[in-house]
């Protein structure tokens, strides 16, 4: 596999000795990234090949009507190339032969009848494999945790905050396990680059990807304080009005390192667990992460951790989760379901229903989930939310955070009242000084 590479892989700066290459011998194989577009005025498609850069390749139609993706996104395959020789054709090769590395169609009703043969436990076991974890060797609040960070890949517009120490694969999901997520620095959140560029009437990142994660969210430097306000808007309802009306369904990742000691910060009448946060991520945009993980409570890297048992093929997994985020919607199910206590407000209810959106669709995609698991995922989202609200509880100088003590009712009946393990002893938490008040 590696010499196929070696040998057929073309390189940006090499189009053009490929392009020798396939004039000179008369056809040459090559691996490429391929799209197809269909042209209106010559009523006709033409492929282009990324990398081999050329846009004017002639295809036969068995090709892009055996594999929908090329006429999509463009899909990673195996291309034998010809030359035409013929001076008065309008085009200088073909692809004779085309066979796909990548998948080309997801079959969502194959997935689900898949997914009815295992039980739940059975496929967190999977989905954790997929990704190259041993479950066995983690805890089942752990396991939860990496769930939960797969969140933001199948619940359109879902905003989560993830802090804690070094090594612990925060930004490895979204740099390495899916296509359709794009991990950024902290540098680059520019109103241009992530919302609406006015100079060329393109929209940013939000408009291209599933998911936009800012990694080293610490580091985030925000020189147009008019970003944060269409964050603001963005993160509350998925739209924004900047020139133009923009509506997307990306949902937005902020991962980082947390340097203070989780025991004295939620101790601590002085600092809270959004320490690490720039200034210009205030109070109101806090308000709208949906959930807040634990990073401190994951494991670091280490090579005890990773499986050698089979999961699926990591696009397969993406592509699921790809088609969950664009064509499924659990939100009016739990909706239903649900019943939350009278201290979960506006924005609390909101995050909590999308995480258990979430993790119905990552856990359940063939129907719902038992009683017992259901109240499984609440009690978790709510733990993820009151995290969030504990923290803005604390910074906020009057009471418009108060409302720490979350809860959900059980299909008995029973209220539950759900705690943060890490503050759930802590005063200085639970109940802050109002030390800026007069």
């Amino acid at each position: 596999m590696l010499s196929t590479l070696q040998e057929n892989y073309v390189r940006p700066d090499e189009a053009n000795a490929a392009q020798s290459k396939v004039a000179t011998k008369g056809k040459h194989r090559f691996i490429d990234k391929v799209h197809v577009r269909y042209v209106e005025k010559e009523k006709r498609h033409w492929a282009s090949l990324e990398n081999f850069n050329s846009q004017r390749i002639t295809i036969a139609e068995k090709f892009y009507r055996d594999n929908d993706r090329l006429l999509e996104g463009g899909i990673w395959a195996e291309v034998t190339l010809a030359h035409n020789d013929i001076d008065e054709d309008d085009y200088a090769f073909s692809i004779e032969d085309l066979r796909p590395i990548q998948l080309t169609r997801f079959d969502f009703d194959r997935y689900t009848e898949g997914r009815a043969v295992f039980t739940r436990d059975e496929w967190i076991a999977v989905v954790l494999r997929s990704v190259g974890l041993e479950p066995s060797k983690l805890s089942k609040r752990v396991q939860m945790h990496f769930i939960a960070r797969l969140a933001a890949l199948v619940e359109p517009n879902y905003n989560y905050i993830e802090l804690g120490p070094r090594g612990t694969g925060k930004s490895y999901f979204f740099s390495e396990f899916s296509p359709y997520a794009t991990l950024i620095s902290g540098g680059q959140a520019t109103k241009a680059t992530l919302f609406y560029n006015n100079a060329r009437r393109k929209v940013g990142l939000v408009g291209f990807w599933d998911t936009v994660a800012f990694d080293e969210v610490g580091g985030i430097k925000v020189r147009d304080p008019d970003t944060i306000q269409i964050m603001k808007d963005f993160m509350a309802n998925g739209r924004f009005s900047r020139g133009a009306e923009v509506i997307a369904d990306a949902s937005l990742s902020f991962v980082g390192n947390i340097d203070v000691s989780v025991q004295q910060a939620v101790n601590s009448n002085e600092h809270d667990l959004f320490q690490p946060l720039p200034p210009e991520l205030d109070l109101a945009v806090m308000d709208r992460f949906s959930a807040y993980i634990p990073g401190w409570e994951m494991p670091k890297n280490s090579s005890e951790f990773l499986t050698s048992n089979y999961g699926f093929i990591t696009d397969y997994l993406a592509e699921a989760f790809h088609y969950q985020f664009k064509h499924t919607n659990r939100y009016e199910e739990v909706s239903k379901r649900i019943r939350l206590g009278k201290s979960v407000e506006g924005r609390d209810e909101k995050g909590i229903k999308k995480t258990v959106c979430a993790f119905l669709k990552i856990l359940h995609p063939d129907g719902p989930p038992t009683n017992e698991e259901f109240e499984e995922y609440v009690a978790y989202a709510i733990e993820c939310r009151r995290r969030v609200k504990e923290q803005m509880n604390k910074r906020k100088p009057d009471d418009e955070f108060a409302r720490i003590n979350l809860s959900y009712f059980k299909a008995s009946g029973e209220e539950v009242v759900v705690f943060c393990p890490e503050s759930k002893d802590a005063l200085a938490t639970q109940e802050p000084v109002r030390r800026r008040l007069s």
